[in-house]
């Protein structure tokens, strides 16, 4: 089996295109100007030239030297000269303040110049970054795909390996490679639900195990055909076969043992295995330890396995959100525990199970803000017990149940809210809910049919919660309520005169 590599299609191809730059080839704008002494100078000189050059053309045109003289020069004329000479002046530095006023207005041209030009080469300093860091970016890409890719082959090169291992004929070759299969999946987070299904795959595999019974001989149970599991079982005593199974048990248990580790890490955590969905559909199990763990927002599938022999602990376990599904489970041997469970927020269901060997524990189980369903479940041989767990807020369902031959025990239960059913089950071997209290709530027992057996409510108190044994029928069974304390009495139908059911029977007044 290959991973093929994933990759997100938006990254498939990268381009980078960098548009063309504003050419900055051009030069520097340049400043031409002489020194202002000079500039000064020549224009001072021009202007004395083009005096001196009107003044000759006066001459010339008044006939100098033939000009006519004059005895005296009079005040009048002086003033004259004067004016002539300041107008002269004047003109003279007139011309200094254009030359300096030119410079100045050249000078500002260019520092504008300058300006413009230093903002062209910053814009294109811009727009090369621009294109250094699209191209840079374009290379990381590139090498993050790269990587990507190679990770990925990385990942189906070890996903092939530790598949291969664990269907090696050797038990220390699928020992490596389940411990293979939970580093993968610890590494990868994109395959990690794949990695938990081979292992779950593994654990549904054919496999065959004794049923542990308390007087009958042991049989023998597989997840395949059960007459290939019993044939399997022909000689037991044979060391290399009973080698093969202890080593089998092993690998399966230890499957087990990484399965819940990793349910146990918090979801903070990268290793945490929370919130992906399990399928131990039709499992075997002959042991198992789920104590402690958190099936969180995911479907945990338990439905149609078999707990034939050993241990398998649920202690402490958290079934908060999510679906967990027992149903048609086989409870035939063995003890499985679910002592201090936390049963909020999710659906349990234990539909059409069947309790007929072995011994089950709900003690000290808290259910609420949930559902826990045992329709048409079959309680006939197994010992259930159900001592002082606490219903409150939880929806518990029992109907069209099969109480026989060993019923189970609510003995210490504590019914404090929510609802809790019992219609329409069949009663036909004692049941106990001695010193349950019923303090809030609704527990109903309605067309259950009671056909021997007692019932015990002794040492119960029933102090808020409706209890409702309507349209309840009594062909052999008994109720007993003698030493129970009746605040809020529970409710039973009345026969036409008017009296109560003969098989309940009442405290003493």
């Amino acid at each position: 089996m290959e991973l093929h590599e994933s990759q997100d299609p938006s990254r498939a191809n990268v381009r980078v295109t960098v548009g063309s730059i504003p050419g900055t080839g051009s030069p520097v704008p340049e400043l031409r100007l002489w020194g202002i002494r000079w500039s000064i100078f020549l224009a001072v000189g021009a202007a004395l030239l083009l005096v001196g050059g009107l003044i000759t053309a006066a001459l010339w045109y008044g006939d100098w030297p033939r000009l006519r003289r004059d005895a005296t020069v009079t005040a009048a004329t002086l003033f004259d000269l004067l004016k002539l000479v300041f107008a002269v002046v004047a003109g003279i530095g007139g011309v200094a303040a254009l030359v300096v006023a030119y410079r100045r207005q050249r000078v500002a041209e260019h520092a504008n110049a300058l300006a413009e030009f230093a903002h062209q080469l910053a814009h294109a300093a811009d727009l090369r970054a621009e294109g250094a860091k699209a191209l840079a970016e374009a290379a990381d890409e590139r090498a993050k795909i790269e990587t990507d890719r190679n990770g990925v082959r990385l990942f189906n090169e070890r996903f092939a390996k530790a598949a291969e291992q664990l269907g090696s004929e050797k038990a220390a070759v699928r020992l490596a490679g389940a411990y293979a299969m939970a580093g993968l999946a610890d590494d990868w987070m994109g395959g990690r639900q794949t990695c938990i299904d081979v292992l779950c795959a593994y654990l549904r595999m054919p496999y065959a195990t004794r049923v542990e019974k308390e007087d009958d001989a042991p049989d023998w149970v597989g997840s395949s055909d059960p007459a290939a599991a019993a044939q399997a079982g022909e000689d037991p005593g044979a060391d290399d076969e009973l080698r093969q199974r202890f080593e089998e048990r092993e690998v399966r248990h230890t499957i087990i043992r990484l399965i819940s580790a990793h349910l146990r890490v918090s979801e903070q955590e990268p290793d945490s295995w929370r919130g992906h969905d399990l399928d131990f559909t039709g499992v075997v199990f002959d042991g198992g330890d789920f104590s402690h763990v958190k099936f969180a927002a995911a479907r945990v599938s338990f439905e149609s396995a078999k707990f034939c022999a050993g241990e398998v602990v649920f202690d402490g376990a958290d079934f908060a959100g999510g679906q967990v599904s027992f149903d048609e489970a086989a409870f035939l041997g063995g003890r499985v525990s679910f002592v201090s469970c936390v049963f909020s927020g999710a659906k349990v269901s234990f539909s059409l199970a069947k309790f007929t060997g072995g011994m089950v524990h709900f003690n000290n189980s808290n259910f609420h803000d949930g559902q826990l369903d045992f329709l048409e479940a079959e309680f006939s041989g197994a010992l259930v017990s159900m001592h002082s767990v606490k219903f409150s807020g939880a929806r518990v369902v029992f109907d069209d149940s099969t109480f026989g031959r060993r019923g189970p025990s609510f003995s210490e239960t504590r019914f404090s809210g929510g609802e809790v059913s019992f219609d329409w089950v069949d009663f036909s071997e004692d049941v106990s809910f001695e010193r349950a209290k019923f303090s809030g709530g609704r527990v109903t027992f309605c067309y259950s049919q009671f056909r021997k057996g007692l019932m015990s409510f002794d040492g119960a108190i029933f102090s808020g919660s409706e209890v409702s044994f309507s349209d309840a029928i009594f062909p052999g069974g008994r109720l007993s309520f003698v030493k129970a304390s009746l605040q809020v009495p529970p409710k039973l139908d009345r026969n036409q005169e008017g009296q109560l059911p003969a098989a309940v029977a009442w405290p003493s007044k």
